[in-house]
């Protein structure tokens, strides 16, 4: 039975507005029947409600099932269990004594009740449990000496306040699409509702209202993992204020001072760590741990899918006169091409594979932007050392020297100053790792910088080894000469007379 404001809005459309049953029932989209029963019929008395009663209420059967459904609704609808598999469920695990029809009946009955219970409980919540927000952060780490910036992919759940993080070289569609991929296995789950912004990775074009034109491959990405995608109007990032104020907080957190990356997984499992670890904390309205929430807020997702999403893109590319191509503004020779042969570039998150007219790899390296970084201003640094020495061991930028040289600095407070100074001027002429490889030798942490400078010098200056000769036969080596049988030729009488 429908509302009664539907049923007054139906009677209204039909002898007010004099509009036909089909027109009422497109507009509405509702069952041509049901719309033809409520316009020309006599409004319905209230009924009276008689609970059900049988063996799948009394029971608790109908409680089980009722699970089933609502579990089975985060599914794709190929993976969810028919009448039949309930059935037999019930029967195998719980011993059910019933018939087929009567879990039919129930299901048939129940379905649509779950259903609209999980619509009302939508709207009726600001923020639903499963519903997610998701956007890239700036953030700059310290790898290999160097100042790295990196594109933080953050994916925060607003109802729990729980967040997820992944780590990224640049803002693409392969990075895009690989970092949701990858926060949807960290929360263990798909998001009903994902909130994006107008992200050139995912979004063509805004027309007007809530179109939107996305692209092809974010497009695919939703069909296998069934999240439903809201884009927020232009210029609005209010609309997505939970993680907006997410990023804030983890750059406010955890990278401030840059922290020390050595590879992209590694760091992926420090944040990762970070993250659950902050969830030990009261959520900022509801009082309850953010842990608790989330845990709540599980229940809610979907499932992922069995089958894992393989990301790439696909391009092509003409080998030039000189035997490169272009990838991502960047030049590279293709040594197993020869000029003006088309090839396939496949594109994933942080490489790419050439591939020749019959499908093999013919080359393989990793995307530009992999190696991209700034150098730490190191002179500035050195001078302000220089100005207040005792500042050292609590300077920010310490932790960033390799172990040794650090030692160096700070193992002497008296020499400490003259240290900085003699560093310096080494740092012109070799690398921290040099020196670092330099100081193995811990007799050498005594040593004054222009010492260090004489070794290094002199280590540069040293002649290389010699290369391994393989030409000499096996019983020619380590061949010693009898210089007995020269004698006896060039001296034959003074042999005789020693005999």
């Amino acid at each position: 039975m429908l509302a009664m404001p539907e049923i007054n809005y139906i009677k209204h459309l039909r002898n007010n507005e004099d509009m036909n049953i089909t027109d009422i029932s497109n507009k509405l989209g509702r069952n041509w029947r049901t719309v033809k029963k409520y316009a020309d019929g006599d409004v319905p008395n209230e009924t009276v409600r008689v609970n059900k009663r049988g063996m799948m209420y009394d029971e608790g059967y109908g409680e089980i099932v009722d699970f089933w459904l609502e579990e089975d609704m985060k599914l794709n609808r190929k993976d969810r269990r028919n009448n039949k598999n309930i059935f037999e469920q019930l029967v195998e695990e719980h011993g059910f004594k019933g018939s087929y029809r009567t879990v039919c009946d129930y299901i048939q009955f129940k379905k649509p009740q779950l259903k609209q219970l999980k619509e009302t409980r939508y709207q009726r919540l600001e923020h639903p449990p499963g519903e997610a927000q998701v956007d890239f952060g700036n953030m700059t780490v310290v790898k290999d000496g160097n100042y790295k910036d990196l594109k933080i992919l953050i994916m925060s759940f607003p109802y729990s306040n729980a967040a997820f993080a992944y780590p990224l070289p640049a803002e693409n569609s392969e990075c895009f699409l690989h970092g949701l991929k990858e926060l949807f296995q960290q929360a263990g789950g798909v998001p009903t509702h994902l909130r994006i912004d107008n992200l050139s990775a995912a979004v063509v074009s805004v027309g007007k209202g809530d179109y939107r034109k996305y692209t092809d491959s974010f497009l695919r990405f939703q069909a296998h993992y069934g999240f439903e995608v809201q884009a927020c109007n232009p210029a609005r990032g209010n609309e997505k204020g939970n993680v907006e104020k997410k990023v804030d907080y983890t750059r406010c957190n955890f990278f401030v001072s840059a922290p020390i990356m050595k590879d992209f997984p590694t760091f992926t499992e420090w944040l990762k760590e970070k993250l659950v670890e902050d969830r030990n904390r009261s959520h900022y309205v509801k009082g309850k741990l953010i842990n608790e929430l989330w845990e709540e807020e599980t229940k809610a997702l979907k499932a992922l899918p069995i089958k894992a999403f393989s990301i790439y893109s696909i391009d092509s590319s003409v080998v030039n006169k000189y035997g490169e191509i272009t990838v991502d503004g960047e030049k590279f020779v293709i040594h197993k091409a020869h000029i003006k042969q088309g090839v396939i570039v496949k594109k994933e998150w942080d490489s790419f594979s050439c591939l020749g007219e019959d499908g093999e790899i013919i080359y393989q390296e990793m995307r530009p932007y992999m190696n991209i970084a700034r150098k730490i201003p190191w002179d500035d640094i050195f001078g302000d050392w220089e100005k207040k020495p005792r500042s050292v061991s609590y300077s920010r930028y310490l932790k960033y020297l390799p172990e040794r040289v650090r030692k160096y600095l700070i193992i002497s407070a008296d020499e400490t100053k003259s240290r900085i100074k003699g560093l310096r001027k080494l740092y012109k002429k070799y690398s921290f790792e040099e020196i670092d490889s330099l100081l193995e030798n811990e007799n050498f942490l005594e040593r004054a910088p222009h010492e260090l400078g004489f070794m290094l010098a002199a280590k540069k200056n040293t002649y290389p080894t010699s290369f391994v000769e393989t030409h000499t036969p096996s019983v020619l080596k380590d061949y010693e000469t009898d210089l007995h049988s020269y004698d006896k030729r060039l001296f034959p009488n003074h042999e005789r007379s020693m005999n």
